[in-house]
């Protein structure tokens, strides 16, 4: 039997919260989604939440919100799904590049302040600057927040692994260090919806924004709607461009069922951790580290292996633990070395640090339903490939 990275968990609990809107009248654009949205803000404590049908359309509308466009820049670490960066794409503006924190995984907050530095003085400062929470663990967003403040750029909170987790104890999606933050349903994340997303965000004007981004830029609010003639029916009216991003109330039923079970499975997840953690202490591999400030949700599991000693390749290994059905994975690799964006005038050795962990990263499996006799088989197998 062959055991995966990461995996779903739909329970019969949640299939019939989704049979139940089938039989119902609105397949879309009816109850469940705004229901999911409100206990979601309940969840996190954000004030406003968008739901749409990918964390990638989340990211663009929040870029959108945020009028980024022709000339403008946004950072992100490129530790990340190419989607951080596409969204930027998407508006028309560049994208640059800041390396990642060795400990954490996540945007190296000493590498930012230098890159701000230069960025001032040459005039090419960032409108936005997208942290990624890798794993689930949240970037230090109050240092991030104090250089937004000295610096004058927007914050959007890539946590599309990291519902669940905590930041100062407060929730991850609390919006109190940034201007909006994404997560991502997709089926190996935290909770799903299939496929799906939201952006959470305190400001009602963004939120707004988001709202008619999402939905072809049509609003039905007399008040945000322009004058016409009595005398013809002008029950909607597009105000700007939108996309067809919504969420459908069958998704967002599953959703609402399995966010009653998040707290449990961050809890399962923290509890596979706390095992790899132990188990594989005395292994030539970094086990990972986690910041004091955070309490992670556990998405990916990664190891780095110690290549020096172990002797072997990182694509051998890889390769030797798939062909025993241990199904690893690398997340990620860094987005400028893709050929899209060496089109752009990006070329290894950019950002080192990310490039020496695309070399000897793995993530293995985690999962809420991994058993303890797969997480030994994993744990066994791993002893046997690398030692």
């Amino acid at each position: 039997m062959k055991i995966k990275y990461g995996k779903q968990d739909v329970t019969a609990e949640d299939i019939a919260a989704v049979v139940d809107v089938l039989k119902s009248d609105l397949l879309t654009q009816g109850p469940v989604v705004p229901e999911f949205e409100k206990v979601v803000c309940e969840f996190t404590g954000a004030k406003n939440a968008i739901a749409v049908n990918s964390a990638t359309s989340a990211l663009h509308v929040a870029c959108m919100a945020l009028d980024l466009g022709p000339g403008d820049c946004l950072w992100t670490c490129p530790n990340t799904f190419v989607a951080t960066s596409n969204c930027a794409v998407y508006c028309g503006a560049s994208v640059d590049f800041v390396d990642m924190d060795p400990n954490s995984y996540n945007i190296s907050i000493e590498q930012l302040k230098n890159k701000l530095v230069i960025a001032e003085k040459n005039n090419s400062l960032p409108k936005i600057l997208a942290p990624v929470h890798l794993s689930g663990q949240s970037c230090e967003m109050q240092e991030i927040k104090n250089l937004s403040e000295q610096y004058g750029f927007k914050i959007i909170e890539d946590a599309s692994h990291a519902i669940g987790g905590t930041y100062q104890e407060l929730p991850v999606g609390n919006c109190k260090y940034s201007d909006i933050t994404v997560f991502s349903f997709h089926p190996v994340k935290i909770i799903t919806t299939g496929e799906g997303g939201m952006a959470l965000t305190n400001n009602a004007v963004l939120a707004n924004k988001m709202r008619q981004h999402r939905s072809h830029g049509v609003t039905s609010n007399p008040e945000e709607m322009s004058e016409r003639p009595d005398n013809e029916i002008w029950n909607y009216q597009q105000v700007c461009l939108g996309y067809n991003y919504r969420m459908t109330d069958i998704a967002a039923s599953l959703g609402l069922s399995q966010i009653k079970r998040l707290t449990e499975i961050v809890r399962k997840r923290n509890e596979i951790a706390d095992k790899y953690n132990q188990e594989l202490a005395a292994l030539p591999l970094q086990t990972p580290w986690q910041h004091p400030d955070t309490v992670s949700s556990y998405h990916l599991y990664i190891i780095r292996l110690d290549l020096d000693s172990i002797q072997k390749t990182q694509p051998q290994i890889h390769d030797e633990l798939i062909d025993l059905g241990i199904l690893v994975n690398l997340h990620y690799i860094p987005v400028y070395r893709q050929p899209f964006y060496e089109q752009m005038g990006f070329k290894a050795g950019y950002c080192p640090e990310s490039e020496s962990y695309h070399r000897d990263a793995l993530s293995i499996p985690m999962y809420p339903t991994l058993t303890i006799e797969e997480q030994d088989r994993v744990i066994a197998t791993l002893k046997k490939v690398i030692i």
